[in-house]
């Protein structure tokens, strides 16, 4: 069985790109590009690891991995934050809120697929 990803990101480009590199490696693939979207989609989809932008409309990437993460049901749902905010702060905030993985855009598409595996085992 092939390893569900839900990518969350309001920025056209980067969903179709990176839904394009998740389908090219044999993942199955689902789409949000809201923060309240994304949490419909982890309920309906239940993905097993969610690329979650931070800036979005409706709810922020920090308040989603927030109400993931007190969700028993999705509490096993690994998330990389994917984002253009790189500070320390930022990074910090991410993690302490129960994120896997950060990353910072621009991002290698290698380094993404390498780390997406590593989570998933």
């Amino acid at each position: 069985m092939s390893h569900r990803i839900l990518i969350v990101d309001d920025e056209p480009n980067i969903v179709i790109s990176l839904e394009y590199l998740m389908k090219k490696e044999g993942f199955q693939v689902a789409v949000a590009t809201d923060g309240e979207a994304a949490l419909q989609q982890a309920s309906a989809f239940a993905p097993d690891l969610i690329l979650l932008d931070i800036m979005m409309p409706k709810k922020s990437g920090f308040e989603v991995c927030q109400a993931l993460r007190a969700d028993p049901a999705l509490t096993a749902v690994k998330i990389i934050m994917l984002t253009a905010k790189g500070r320390e702060t930022e990074v910090a905030k991410g993690l302490a809120l129960g994120a896997d993985a950060y990353i910072t855009k621009p991002f290698s598409t290698k380094d993404l697929v390498a780390q997406i595996k590593s989570l998933l085992g």
